[in-house]
C-alpha cells in the first residue's frame, strides 16, 4: 500500500527510519516506506496508469492517445526483390506474329455449366480488362475449330472429390496428381508466354486452396510455366533436394497441332491472373495483348480538413515530401494531387498548424485541386450564386496562399475541364467503372485503394495489416493497376498522418509491381490523363443516364430539390411509324396514368433519346 501522509518525510527530505520515532509508532500506526519499496510503488502506479490509458484510448478512440500509443507500430514498406533494378523485359515477348488469322480478337469461354464459379471469375477479369468474350456451355468439334482457325486453348483442371495420382489425361501424354496443398510458386523465366508477368521471384508461403493439380509430361511438346512445392516431405529426392512440381503447363502443339496452356488451379491465386492475361496474348498472336503502359495519380482529399489530433504535423509533411521523391524515382512525373478547403486552414493544434504552414511553404512541390471553401458537398447547394461564391472563396484562398450546378460553376469560376468519380455508373463492382464527358467536362473513373478517412492506424485497419498487405501484394489494389491503363486513386489527409498508411500503401504496391510485372508506370496532370483516356475509349464520351433512385449512394448525392417522383415509371420506346404514338394515346386515356406533355416541336412524344435532348441530361 502507498501512503503519502506528511509525517513520512522529514524536513531534510530524507526518509525517516523507524527507530527515530519509537514513541510515535507506539501511539499511532503509520506506514513508512524504504526507498526500494517506494520505487516499487511508483513503478506500479505508472504501470497501472499505462493500462488505464490503453483501455481508455481503445474505448474512446481519442486521436491524441491513439497517436501517442501507436507511433511505434507505424508500418514501413518492406517489399524486396532481386529484379527490382534489373532489365524491364528479359526478352521481346510482344507476341505479335505475321500469321494471317481468320479469327477475331475475342475470347470464347467454355464452361461446364452457366453457374461455373471459375467461368464467372474469368468473365469478370475479361470485363475488367475490356477484352471481348462470349460464354458457351461446353461444345463439340472444338479441336477441329482450333486447328482450322489457329486458335489456342487455355484450360483449367477443375477440382474433384476423388484424388488422382499419376492419372493420364485421356488421349494425351500428360499425367496429373490432384488435390494437393502447395507453397512457394516460381516462374519459368525462359517461357515465351511471359510478357506482362516478370519472372525471377518466388511467391513465398502457402498457395490458396488445397485442390491443386500438378503435371508430369511424357512428350517434348510440354513445357512448365509455373512450379511450386509440396507442403510435406514427399517431394524430396534421394539427394535431399526438393523437386519443383509443374502447376501450369504449356503445350506447344507438337502432339496434335493445338497450342494450349493448362492451369492446375483457378484464378484464386493472384499470379494466375497475370499468367492468364499473358496466355491470352500469346495464344492470340498478340491480338489480345494489354499495353504495358499505366498512368498513375494519387489524390489526397481534404487538405486542411480534419479533427484536432488527426491532421498533418511537420514531420508528416516532411515524410510526404520525401516519399513523393522516392515514388517519382520509380514513377516518372509523379506528384501527389492535393484537394483543399481553405476555411479549415489553421484549425488544428499548434503542431498541426505548423504542418499547414509547411505544406504551403512547399506548395510548388505538389499538384492542387479545389474542394468547396467550407467542405460542404456541392449537391447540397440549390442556388448557383451561393455555389459560385463558395468556390470563389477557395479560389481567393489559393491566390493568397456531381451536381448540375457544380458543372456550371466549375466552368465559370475555375474553367474546370476534368474531374473524376468512383460512382459512375456505380461504386460496385469496380470493374464496371467508366468515364464520360458532360458539358465539355471530362469525368474519369476513380479507383479506391482500401484507405478511407477513418483508416489512420494499422492496428485499427479492418482485418489488420495482413488484410492491407493482401490487397497490395497481388490483391485488389495491385489488380486495379494491372487492369486499368489510367489509375486515379482517392485518399484522404488523415491517411498521411498518424501511421501514414497512404505512404506505406503506395510505395509498397509500386515496388511489388516492379518485382512481378513489366508494367511501366508514369504519371501526368489530370487534364493529360483525361485526354489519353478518351483517346483509348472514345465510345465512353456520351454519358449513360441511370435512375438515381435505384442506387442509395446516388440518391444521397442528388439535390434535395429533386424527387424520384419526377422520373417516369414506364417508357414507351420505338422508332417512327411503329405505333408508339397510338399506344401512348390509348394509355393516356386511363385515369391512373399520367403522361408527359406534348412536345412543342414534335407535337407528340418527348423524344428524349435523340442526341440533342439526351445530352442535356435527365432534368
Amino acid at each position: 500500500m502507498c501512503d503519502d501522509s506528511r509525517p513520512l518525510l522529514g524536513g531534510n527530505n530524507r526518509l525517516p527510519s523507524v527507530r527515530h520515532f519509537p514513541q510515535r509508532i507506539k501511539k499511532k500506526t503509520s506506514w513508512v516506506l524504504k526507498p526500494a519499496a517506494l520505487r516499487k510503488c511508483v513503478i506500479a502506479v505508472i504501470f497501472f496508469s499505462i493500462i488505464l490509458i490503453i483501455v481508455y484510448s481503445r474505448q474512446t478512440r481519442s486521436p491524441y492517445l491513439t497517436t501517442f500509443m501507436q507511433r511505434n507500430t507505424r508500418p514501413e514498406p518492406n517489399i524486396r526483390c532481386g529484379v527490382m533494378n534489373g532489365p524491364r523485359i528479359l526478352q521481346n515477348h510482344d507476341h505479335k506474329t505475321d500469321a494471317r488469322l481468320r479469327s477475331y480478337p475475342k475470347v470464347l469461354v467454355f464452361v461446364e455449366t452457366m453457374y461455373s464459379k471459375l467461368g464467372r471469375d474469368i468473365a469478370e477479369l475479361l470485363v475488367h480488362t475490356r477484352i471481348k468474350y462470349k460464354i458457351e456451355v461446353t461444345g463439340e468439334l472444338l479441336d477441329k475449330y482450333c486447328r482450322e482457325y489457329s486458335v489456342g486453348m487455355i484450360g483449367f483442371i477443375t477440382p474433384e472429390e476423388e484424388t488422382y495420382v499419376g492419372s493420364q489425361l485421356k488421349g494425351f501424354p500428360l499425367f496429373i496428381h490432384t488435390n494437393l496443398k502447395l507453397k512457394d510458386a516460381a516462374l519459368n523465366a525462359a517461357s515465351q508466354i511471359l510478357r506482362l508477368t516478370r519472372a525471377g521471384e518466388t511467391a513465398w508461403g502457402e498457395l490458396p486452396g488445397n485442390d491443386w493439380t500438378v503435371f508430369q509430361a511424357n512428350h517434348s511438346t510440354y513445357e512448365p510455366l509455373e512450379w511450386a512445392n509440396r507442403n510435406d516431405m514427399f517431394q524430396i529426392n534421394d539427394s535431399g533436394v526438393k523437386i519443383p512440381l509443374p502447376t501450369i503447363i504449356q503445350d506447344h502443339g507438337l502432339f496434335d497441332n493445338i497450342q494450349r496452356v493448362i492451369f492446375g488451379s483457378g484464378l484464386k491465386f493472384w499470379l494466375h491472373r497475370l499468367l492468364f492475361l499473358d496466355s491470352l496474348s500469346y495464344l492470340s498472336h498478340g491480338q489480345l495483348s494489354l499495353s504495358l503502359d499505366r498512368k498513375f495519380l494519387v489524390d489526397i482529399d481534404d487538405i486542411f480538413v480534419g479533427e484536432v489530433g488527426t491532421r498533418l504535423r511537420p514531420e508528416d509533411v516532411k515524410a510526404l515530401i520525401n516519399t513523393q521523391a522516392r515514388l517519382a524515382s520509380m514513377v516518372p512525373g509523379f506528384k501527389f494531387n492535393l484537394g483543399f478547403s481553405g476555411k479549415y486552414f489553421h484549425h488544428g493544434n499548434s503542431e498541426e498548424d505548423k504542418g499547414d504552414d509547411l505544406i504551403l511553404k512547399n506548395i510548388d512541390k505538389f499538384m492542387w485541386f479545389s474542394h468547396m471553401w467550407n467542405h460542404l458537398q456541392p449537391h447540397l447547394y440549390d442556388n448557383l450564386t451561393l455555389l459560385m461564391e463558395d468556390m470563389m472563396l477557395n479560389k481567393n484562398f489559393a491566390k493568397d496562399k456531381v451536381h448540375e450546378l457544380l458543372y456550371t460553376a466549375w466552368k465559370k469560376v475555375w474553367n474546370i475541364r476534368v474531374t473524376s468519380t468512383e460512382e459512375y455508373p456505380h461504386l460496385r463492382p469496380a470493374r464496371l467503372r467508366r468515364g464520360f464527358i458532360h458539358r465539355n467536362i471530362m469525368v474519369l473513373p476513380r479507383q479506391t485503394c482500401g484507405l478511407f478517412t477513418h483508416t489512420m492506424l494499422i492496428d485499427r485497419y479492418p482485418g489488420g495489416r495482413e488484410k492491407l498487405d493482401e490487397s497490395i501484394q497481388g490483391g485488389e489494389l495491385f489488380q486495379s493497376i494491372v487492369y486499368n491503363p489510367i489509375n486515379i486513386f482517392m485518399t484522404h489527409m488523415s491517411n498521411y498522418g498518424n501511421d501514414r498508411l497512404g505512404l506505406y500503401t503506395f510505395e509498397s504496391v509500386i515496388k511489388f509491381l516492379q518485382c512481378w510485372t513489366n508494367i511501366k508506370l508514369t504519371s501526368a496532370p489530370p487534364l493529360q490523363l483525361a485526354e489519353n483516356y478518351f483517346k483509348l475509349y472514345p465510345g465512353e464520351a456520351d454519358p449513360v443516364w441511370g435512375n438515381p433512385c435505384d442506387d442509395p449512394r446516388h440518391q444521397k448525392i442528388w439535390s434535395k430539390n429533386k424527387s424520384c417522383d419526377s422520373l417516369p415509371k414506364f417508357l414507351v420506346i420505338g422508332p417512327q411509324k411503329t405505333g408508339t404514338t397510338a399506344l401512348y394515346t390509348f394509355l393516356s386515356l386511363h385515369p391512373a396514368i399520367a403522361s408527359n406533355l406534348p412536345s412543342p416541336t414534335t407535337f407528340e412524344e418527348i423524344q428524349f433519346f435523340n442526341a440533342h435532348n439526351y445530352l442535356r441530361g435527365l432534368d
